[in-house]
């Protein structure tokens, strides 16, 4: 007897529906792309039991002639390709021709269409074949109704879930779409009960504040870069409010939502130094390539894509994301958000500022040189190595800066007033930002210069800090620590950096080598970045100094030539806003 047998039609197509049918879900996504591809601008979704009895899905689109209808429920039957050169840039939702005829097979079918100047078609069918063609009264659009999923195939039927948990799925489902498709309607009710209702929306944000209210899309700085042929726009979560609620996730690319973990993971890289190790930002990025750069037709559901050259698609994420946290727009607002977003600029150097919150202004050190060499100094953080580590930020390439402080409020905060409302700037963050950015060059250039000691430091450490001292000698030397062995777990230390004229060195030292004790960082740019944020946060000024007028300005100055201006190195605000609207809306004047 043969032991290979060419399988019965009926079977085939049920193994053929479980590539593209999963669950009620499943049926939704592909129904209301369908309807999407046809030119829908409303969509609405009846669900019942959790669509394990009922789903309807009806659009206003094109609709169909009785001939295209009933082709339609044919395997690898579609409009949308014609050969196999269309599937290169393919722009539609579903063109695999599998949808129709996929939950045919394990479904009750009902499709009611018409076109938009002729006559409507009601069809019927089960397990694959039409039972029922007759006439239709509607107008243009389609309405297809499908019942009692997995009727027919009772081992899959049983690993449905119960209806609240197929719901959920649907809402997924039709969140997933809807944050692609801003432009569409869509209304969704579940066993009578209508649940969700969402207009067109002008943008991202829109479709946002419809879904989970204006606080929740406030939440976001705009994202919009362009790396080589590669455009990413979309919302990014504010580094302050990042793991205070559920994280969301949306990647789409040309239109179409996927899951990459790839993209993901280069957009979270742009948070480095911004949140604590171990959270998760929300993110809904929409990614423009090349059509013939990335193929969508490598999953059944078209929920993945690959790219030609991954390594530019997600740099070019990674630097969208990273341009959009270093404006001032991702720094913490007091009560609601009221900046307007405007669109990004770039200075001379390539940092990315808010054109209305950063401005070009000189700021220079006091007669004593405080700040000197610190917070004052140093050319923006994309500066080319033929600039001088020590140019003044008067003389950097147009800078941006923030306005002349207005006071220094507990020793801690500096007060700036500006056009839309106050900014509080956190000394010690924002001195921190500075230095952790300028040790960073440091220690991936040709480090930053010394200050000899007078009177040489000797220092008795423990195993553990003499350890640490041995694995990082060489970085601690790119950042001016001139320190060598002394016997045993002495150091002699002749040399150090000088950030400002309160830094004690002997301290920084001791608590930057405790720190790393016990680290096993496994990336080399891992343990630079633990070096630089360890001894910018020992090195710099404290909540408590009192700075002059000048130190302000320059660290005012400083701070708003960096990439990151609004987020320290441990994930805090360094800058939060009061706007005038809220101010006043407090004080009864609105």
């Amino acid at each position: 007897m043969p032991r290979v047998a060419v399988l019965p039609p009926s079977v085939a197509d049920q193994i053929a529906a479980g590539e593209v049918v999963e669950r009620p879900a499943s049926v939704v996504k592909e129904l209301v792309e369908n309807a999407l591809d046809a030119g829908a601008t409303a969509v609405d979704v009846a669900v019942e039991e959790g669509g394990r009895l009922r789903i309807r899905v009806a659009d206003d689109g094109c609709g169909m002639e009785r001939e295209d209808a009933l082709l339609a429920i044919e395997r690898h039957a579609t409009s949308k390709i014609r050969k196999a050169e269309d599937l290169v840039g393919v722009a539609s939702f579903g063109f695999r021709g599998e949808a129709l005829p996929s939950i045919c097979s394990v479904a009750y079918l009902e499709i009611e269409t018409a076109p938009v100047d002729g006559a409507g078609t009601l069809l019927s069918a089960t397990a694959g074949r039409v039972t029922t063609v007759a006439e239709a009264a509607r107008r243009r659009g389609t309405t297809v109704t499908v019942a009692r999923l997995f009727h027919n195939a009772p081992a899959r039927q049983k690993f449905l879930r119960g209806a609240r948990s197929e719901w959920r799925a649907i809402l997924d489902a039709l969140t997933t779409v809807a944050l692609v498709r801003r432009d569409v309607r869509l209304t969704a009710s579940h066993d009578g009960r209508a649940v969700l209702t969402l207009p067109r929306a002008e943008s991202l944000r829109g479709r946002l504040a419809a879904l989970w209210g204006a606080e929740y899309a406030g939440r976001f700085v705009d994202v919009d870069g362009v790396t080589g042929t590669v455009h990413v726009s979309g919302l990014a979560e504010r580094p302050s409010d990042v793991g205070t609620a559920g994280r969301r996730v949306s990647i789409a690319v040309n239109g179409r939502a996927v899951r990459d973990p790839g993209v993901v993971r280069a957009a979270e890289a742009a948070y480095r130094s911004t949140i604590p190790a171990g959270v998760r930002p929300a993110l809904f990025l929409d990614l423009t390539v090349a059509a013939d750069d990335v193929d969508v037709n490598v999953h059944p559901a078209k929920a993945e894509v690959r790219f030609r050259d991954r390594w530019s698609v997600e740099r070019a994420v990674e630097q969208a994301v990273r341009r959009a946290l270093g404006t001032v727009d991702s720094a913490t607002p007091l009560g609601r958000r009221f900046w307007h977003p405007e669109p990004f600029a770039t200075d001379a150097g390539g940092t990315a500022v808010d054109v209305e919150v950063l401005r070009s202004a000189p700021a220079a050190p006091d007669e004593n040189g405080l700040f000197a060499n610190s917070v004052g100094s140093g050319p923006p953080a994309e500066a080319t190595d033929a600039e001088s580590d020590d140019a003044s930020v008067a003389t950097a390439p147009a800078a941006p800066v923030f306005a002349e402080p207005v006071a220094q409020l507990r020793r801690t905060y500096l007060l700036v007033e500006r056009d839309e409302g106050v900014v509080l700037v956190d000394q010690h963050s924002a001195h921190e930002r500075v230095l952790y950015e300028r040790f960073m060059r440091a220690i991936e250039a040709d480090g930053m210069p010394s200050q000899r000691l007078l009177f040489p430091l000797t220092l008795h450490l423990g195993p553990a800090e003499a350890e640490a001292f041995e694995e990082n000698r060489e970085l601690l030397a790119r950042l001016g620590f001139e320190a060598e062995g002394f016997g045993g777990h002495s150091l002699i230390v002749r040399g150090v950096p000088a950030p400002h004229p309160r830094f004690d060195a002997e301290r920084c030292l001791r608590d930057t080598l405790a720190s790393l004790s016990g680290d096993r960082l496994s990336s080399v740019a891992a343990k630079h970045e633990r070096l630089a944020a360890t001894v910018a946060c020992k090195a710099a000024v404290k909540a408590g100094d009192v700075l002059a007028p000048a130190e302000r300005q320059a660290l005012l100055a400083a701070l708003g030539a960096t990439t990151l201006p609004a987020h320290d190195v441990h994930g805090r605000s360094t800058i939060v806003h009061l706007g005038w609207d809220e101010l006043e809306r407090r004080f009864g004047r609105r």
